[in-house]
């Protein structure tokens, strides 16, 4: 009796999952994604409030460390049945070296890159920066993987760099001067625009190279190697004085919550989402992280967009515009058709969290 009651219960609960529709995932997942920078701001600023032999707990590179390490033991328990000997022999040399290389690239030096941004800029610098993303995925697909991309894509993009230079060129002087000194004045802006450019690299390598590469592998090997190397490069750079709060229960408190939600909820939404939704309905939510990011700044931490956010956001939402009419315009009868069950690697959303 009571297993039929707790199959009946199984299958009310599955078949209300089913008829979730897949849009309403790929919006929450948007708007975990949007939020990432901002909650990671917000948390190092609660950290400042708990020091620590004289340093802040949740320091930037704390929070990459740890908040990987929360996300790593998820995903291990999520994917331990795609993590058999059997199942990893199956990768060839080249997949190996592949992944080696995109996690070193996503999961150690872009993340790091857009951290240290964090700490020296805006949230809404940051989130707009992140937009060139697309434009040099695009570009590099077609000069890289030899893919043909329609004018109105081409248009598109170039509209949208345009919107990001233009956030940034337009600000006054004073809006983008780090707190440290104005030597190192464009110091952030530089750093998340070349996150950007670390993260299309990755996202080339991974479709050219690890199509065929199991989703929990990937995820955990990205997770495991990037906190590894990035251990490594802090050691090396800053010492290891740097991770002394590493132990602190405050730390871990937030990184588990941080770690489960921001990384591993946000992106198991964005994949359910994907496998129920065409390609092009999960393009136009994903462009529209930036829109989540800055209301995520000005709602977390008070940050009011200026001017140049207003012209430069804009400016970046017609190249989005145009980009997702060519696209629709072009190949409407491949993509809206097919559910979109391997654009894991193929649609931009930016910065995700860790």
């Amino acid at each position: 009796m009571l297993m039929s009651i707790n199959r009946s219960k199984t299958c009310v609960n599955g078949s209300l999952l089913r008829h979730i529709p897949g849009q309403a995932y790929l919006w929450l997942a948007v708007l975990i994604f949007g939020a990432s920078s901002a909650i990671t701001r917000k948390i190092t600023e609660l950290g400042a409030q708990h020091f620590m032999h004289g340093e802040n707990p949740i320091s930037l590179c704390n929070v990459l460390f740890v908040g990987n390490l929360c996300a790593l033991l998820v995903f291990i328990v999520i994917y331990r049945h795609q993590l058999k000997r059997k199942t990893l022999s199956q990768l060839c040399q080249r997949e190996w070296l592949s992944l080696a290389v995109v996690a070193v690239l996503a999961g150690a030096l872009a993340p790091g890159l857009i951290f240290q941004a964090l700490s020296t800029t805006s949230v809404t610098n940051v989130v707009l920066l992140g937009r060139l993303e697309p434009p040099l995925t695009l570009a590099l697909s077609v000069w890289w993987l030899r893919e043909r991309v329609n004018r109105w894509e081409w248009i598109g993009a170039i509209v949208a760099f345009v919107g990001v230079s233009l956030s940034i060129l337009l600000q006054p002087v004073h809006a983008i001067m780090t707190a440290q000194s104005s030597v190192s004045m464009g110091l952030g802006e530089l750093q998340a625009a070349l996150g950007a450019g670390v993260l299309a690299i990755a996202t080339i390598l991974g479709k050219q190279h690890l199509a065929k590469v199991p989703l929990g592998i990937y995820s955990v090997v990205r997770t495991g190697l990037g906190t590894i190397v990035f251990f490594i490069i802090a050691m090396m750079l800053y010492g290891s004085h740097h991770f002394a709060g590493v132990f602190s229960p405050f730390l871990w408190k937030w990184m588990l919550l941080y770690g489960v939600v921001i990384v591993v909820v946000g992106q198991s939404f964005w994949i359910a989402g994907l496998r129920a939704s065409s390609v092009s309905k999960a393009s136009v939510i994903g462009s529209l992280s930036p829109i989540a990011g800055i209301l995520a700044a000005y709602f977390i931490l008070d940050e009011v967009p200026v001017s140049a956010h207003y012209i430069g956001g804009g400016i970046i939402l017609l190249g989005l515009v145009l980009s997702r009419l060519g696209i629709r315009r072009y190949s409407s009868r491949s993509t809206q058709s097919k559910p979109a069950k391997t654009a894991e690697g193929q649609i931009q959303t930016g910065f995700r969290g860790i």
